[in-house]
């Protein structure tokens, strides 16, 4: 595998840190290649601004169309340009962070909202069909993902009962909404719960787990999603009447339930 290692989390001596280190030596000691993108120690700026595209400031700055013209005349902001690299480099993605109030930390948030620039991540149109392609199609086609998150939660209240909601609900922006739609095959999660109590037991645990899922990556089936342009939706992206009953929600756009996200 060539990996790209995107990771958020301010402080390296986290368990998020240690499972990091671990993770990339597993990798290494395997015969992996990985590439970082430690966003915090780059001090990455995640905020959107006209700058990265050299737009005129005197303009309406519509950031989709700024952002693609500057993606094909090559005019992007350099700090942008090297993360494409990276991620254009790689045949696998992971994405670890800590939980934070459901969502991944704003300086990760920044990182897809600057690099995922229209032309790159999304806006390609199937010339034959006039179809947009994404949601398994896309440039990004051929990659896989994988999200890593550390939680203070116990693992019970990040299932499907539980007062959190399921794990893969909450990640369902990112797998689903960001991932899937730039065309990457994303495999279930690994969360790591209760991360706040961790132990040296616990934590093996974890290091074993991590181990566990770097090393079956490749072989892994990815969460069931639908894609967009292989019939079940129609021209509105509704799905087809004709389907089986689907829940609402999330679960409605898989084609079978996802496993569990919860160990």
């Amino acid at each position: 595998m060539k990996v790209l290692w995107l990771f958020a989390h301010p402080d390296q001596r986290s368990l998020s840190g240690t499972l990091k280190t671990e993770g990339l030596r597993t990798l290494e000691a395997h015969g992996h290649q990985h590439r970082v993108s430690d966003l915090y120690a780059m001090k990455w700026n995640p905020v959107v601004d006209a700058t990265d595209y050299d737009h005129n400031p005197a303009d309406r700055f519509f950031v989709g169309d700024a952002s693609e013209r500057a993606y094909r005349q090559g005019t992007l902001s350099p700090d942008i340009v090297i993360e494409q690299e990276k991620v254009t480099w790689a045949d696998t993605l992971i994405v670890q962070f800590p939980l934070w109030w459901y969502g991944m930390p704003a300086i990760l948030k920044g990182w897809f909202d600057r690099v995922l620039v229209k032309g790159f991540g999304f806006g390609l149109t199937d010339p034959a069909t006039g179809h947009h392609r994404r949601y398994g199609d896309g440039r990004l086609t051929g990659k896989r993902a994988m999200v890593i998150t550390t939680a203070g939660a116990r693992a019970a209240t990040l299932g499907p009962r539980g007062v959190n909601g399921d794990l893969n609900d909450l990640l369902f922006p990112l797998q689903h909404g960001t991932l899937w739609y730039t065309g990457m095959s994303v495999v279930p999660p690994l969360p790591i719960p209760s991360a706040d109590r961790t132990t040296a037991t616990t934590y093996e645990t974890a290091a074993t787990r991590l181990r566990d899922r770097l090393l079956t990556l490749p072989t892994t089936p990815p969460l069931p999603f639908r894609h967009q342009n292989t019939g079940d939706y129609d021209d509105e992206l509704l799905l087809h009447p004709h389907l089986p009953a689907a829940p609402t929600g999330p679960g409605a756009h898989y084609t079978s339930p996802p496993p569990p996200a919860h160990p």
